[in-house]
């Protein structure tokens, strides 16, 4: 997720019909963003009544983990009070899209993060390119330390990672590949897969799942399409988790009008929908595939509701 929310479209709520009701793990979010803090309780229970059980907030910058730790904690005592919500669990990293911006003191802080606080994963950690100021040869070696610094760190808490690549998805399975970072027994995920066939079957290879966003409802996104169908040929369903990656990546069906809409926790149902219809698979059992990949991934073991 790169942030600039401030034009989005800020719905009081989802306006077009629920999406399919299947037990989900939204494997991907920000639903701490300042974005929710108008109706994010209203939109926790939305997504609850759409079937997410369980949702991850994804750390990108250091200044904003005490945000994720304040949400997670407002969250669990809406829970706890009899609210039906998701449980929420924490990830945190230092996004590379913002390399410039970080500093040797934020890697410590996200080093005394993992270590104060219930963490499920380190993320989203990775490298990007695809800005001039990000492919520099300077902001590229500055990526690929704070990468290897972070790994070095699931490796120390011997925790999944969650990767941000893009543009870089060479560059990454190479540093992934020499690093002793092992994604086939700590799990993980390619958080968001952008990249091709060929990129996908070596990620999956590696140990990593892949991410399928709402991207995958845009039919015009034939490049994605055809990798997620290449990697399942290849890999069988066992390779893909869902997430939302909310406020962005909203599935075509929930856009409204021409300004960039919000996406919510509540929409993960129609990227299950937009998956199923793509890989020609039913709703139910692909459901139920894709929590147990994501509790893989994660290496967590979460019952799926009966």
């Amino acid at each position: 997720m790169i942030h600039s929310q401030n034009n989005q479209q800020l719905e009081t709520r989802p306006n077009y019909p629920l999406p399919p009701n299947y037990p989900l793990i939204d494997t991907h979010t920000h639903f701490d963003d300042f974005v929710f803090d108008e109706d994010r309780m209203e939109l926790a229970t939305s997504a609850y009544d759409s079937g997410v059980r369980h949702l991850l907030l994804i750390g990108y910058y250091a200044k904003y983990f005490d945000r994720m730790l304040q949400t997670q904690q407002q969250l669990t005592e809406e829970a706890e009070s009899g609210v039906a919500v998701p449980k929420v669990y924490l990830a945190s990293g230092l996004h590379p899209a913002y390399i410039s911006e970080h500093t040797e003191a934020d890697l410590e802080q996200l080093a005394q993060f993992l270590q104060t606080q219930p963490n499920v994963a380190v993320g989203e950690i990775g490298l990007d390119t695809f800005t001039d100021d990000l492919k520099t040869e300077q902001s590229v070696a500055k990526q690929k330390r704070f990468f290897e610094a972070q790994l070095d760190l699931a490796v120390e808490h011997q925790l999944p990672v969650l990767l941000h690549i893009r543009k870089a998805h060479a560059e990454c399975l190479a540093l992934l590949k020499k690093h002793n970072y092992n994604a086939n027994k700590l799990g993980g995920i390619a958080h968001s897969f952008s990249g091709g066939e060929q990129e996908a079957k070596a990620f999956v290879k590696l140990g990593f799942k892949l991410g399928v966003t709402g991207q995958i409802t845009n039919t015009n996104a034939k490049k994605l399409r055809r990798a997620i169908v290449a990697a399942v040929e290849t890999y069988g369903l066992q390779c893909l988790v869902l997430e939302t990656d909310c406020p962005d990546m909203t599935p075509v069906c929930c856009q409204q009008g021409d300004e960039p809409t919000r996406n919510v926790p509540g929409n993960l149902g129609f990227v299950l929908e937009g998956l199923s219809e793509l890989l020609k698979v039913d709703e139910a059992s692909l459901a139920k595939q894709l929590w147990q990949n994501s509790c893989e991934a994660l290496r967590v073991d979460w019952p799926y509701p009966g």
